[in-house]
């Protein structure tokens, strides 16, 4: 068994995030898995990122506040236990047009 505390988890720099705070909780260098990775996102408000594709999907589980996903084809604001799975290649932006912060839990493969 390996265990992240998120007291220890460590920060990651993400591209093209801002107003954005990201931690490993598994996978890559915070432990080591098979096929996925875990990532938690804190969002302020006003906290976003581009509209920007990935060569694979991505699953995201809000935590706290409100999220508010954008694709070509569409928007949704996801609230707290919500969740979105993106297609490989499908392009997203996040982003938190609340007045308080937000977390979204991230999974996507290694």
């Amino acid at each position: 068994m390996q265990v992240t505390r998120y007291a220890e988890a460590q920060p990651y720099a993400a591209p093209e995030h801002y107003d954005m705070h990201c931690l490993r909780l598994q996978g890559k260098e915070a432990s080591q898995t098979d096929s996925i990775w875990i990532g938690l996102s804190h969002l302020l408000p006003g906290g976003r990122t581009s509209l920007k594709d990935a060569a694979v999907e991505k699953i995201y589980i809000v935590v706290a506040g409100e999220v508010t996903v954008e694709t070509p084809t569409g928007t949704v604001t996801l609230g707290v236990l919500d969740s979105c799975r993106l297609a490989p290649g499908e392009a997203r932006a996040l982003s938190n047009r609340t007045n308080a912060p937000a977390s979204i839990l991230l999974a996507m493969p290694t």
